[in-house]
């Protein structure tokens, strides 16, 4: 196997890491324990799997020269034991492949889901309210946290835009690719002649940044108080207990008035202002690429249409990966796995391809 020396070292970085996290001099240092904690746990599947395919390896070596014994048993034991260790060796090593494709370092990270309702007037403000409503359902499987810090609602019932803290693990991961246009065909309630319309919505994911890789500087915001709105109790319209935050060197602006502390919703709209920040910082990024963003994977370019929800055939299909279900219903009960794996799959894949294309891993 090509990849057996550099996995060699990183069992033994791995052995060395858990060494580390018993000595009492870095348990004492929470910054220092907590590093090496990350080191050794983004090792462990890799490692886990490398020793798995270890144990394969040395079954099947064992078992290559009993093809030669004389009794026709043992040579009959061997070929069945080879016909099923080799497809498993075969396996673990496109499994490895994998696991030391190149990180994103944003997966790990908490999200800020924006979702706004597009063209299609009052039908949009519905469906956006609709996708809000999946994805929290979604959250509520992975044992996610999500805080709404602002909503702007329409005349009939539905969302113009609405604003989340999604917390928990591996949230970016797995919601990453899906910023862009979501496209919903359906009859709307409105709708007399029974034809079914297009209205689009647009969703955002934007990886959260921390404290220490976007400060905000007091010199470069303006905030402002004001009452909140809408639905709630006694403190509504009564108390400026609503945030605004404007960025005065790049003119973003944040609200949040979910809160009926001042103090809550600040901290609230800073989260969210540090990773509209940081997202532009990944844009810049990115524009330096030049040709190459074009085939990054979860570039985020909203102006592109990357899934259809369609009611009448209770389809969905997701155009970048040509994956069409229908399911939909299920889809919006917030069961996504389906489509969330075959995502995964296909970017992996892709990243292998190019991995392949520049070579082995030495």
């Amino acid at each position: 196997m090509h990849l057996a020396s550099k996995l060699d070292q990183l069992d033994k970085r791995f052995d060395e890491l858990t060494q580390q996290m018993a000595d009492p001099a870095i348990i004492s240092d929470a910054d220092q324990y907590r590093k090496i904690t990350k080191a050794q746990s983004e090792l462990s599947g890799i490692v886990a799997k490398y020793r798995e395919w270890k144990k394969v390896e040395d079954s099947l070596s064992q078992a290559r020269p009993m093809l030669q014994e004389p009794d026709p048993d043992l040579k009959s034991m061997a070929e069945m034991e080879i016909a099923e260790l080799e497809p498993a060796k075969l396996r673990i090593e496109e499994e490895l492949k994998v696991l030391l494709l190149p990180k994103d370092p944003n997966d790990d990270r908490n999200v800020v889901l924006e979702i706004r309702a597009g063209t299609g007037g009052d039908e949009a403000t519905l469906f956006a309210a609709e996708i809000f409503r999946m994805y929290s359902r979604y959250a509520e499987t992975q044992g996610w946290r999500m805080e709404v810090t602002s909503t702007s609602e329409s005349s009939v019932g539905g969302l113009k835009e609405v604003i989340a803290l999604v917390t928990g693990t591996k949230v970016y991961a797995k919601l990453k690719y899906e910023s862009g246009v979501h496209r919903v065909q359906r009859v709307p309630v409105t709708e007399q002649q029974g034809r079914v319309h297009t209205s689009a919505i647009t969703v955002a994911i934007l990886p959260e940044a921390d404290e220490v890789e976007v400060k905000i500087e007091a010199k470069d915001i303006r905030i402002d108080t004001f009452c909140s709105s809408g639905p709630g109790g006694q403190s509504v319209n009564t108390t400026y207990s609503a945030v605004r935050i404007t960025h005065l060197l790049t003119g973003l602006v944040v609200s949040c008035q979910d809160e009926k502390s001042q103090i809550k919703n600040r901290a609230k709209a800073e989260r969210v202002l540090r990773s509209r920040l940081y997202e532009l910082e990944l844009e810049k990024q990115q524009a330096v690429l030049g040709a190459e963003r074009k085939s990054m994977v979860g570039s985020g370019d909203r102006s592109e249409k990357i899934r259809t929800y369609n009611f009448p055939q209770n389809r969905v299909s997701d155009h970048r990966i040509g994956l069409t279900l229908h399911q939909l219903d299920f889809v919006m009960e917030g069961k996504m796995d389906a489509i969330f794996d075959a995502l995964i799959a296909h970017y992996q894949g892709e990243k292998m391809k190019q991995q392949a294309e520049r070579g082995p891993v030495n």
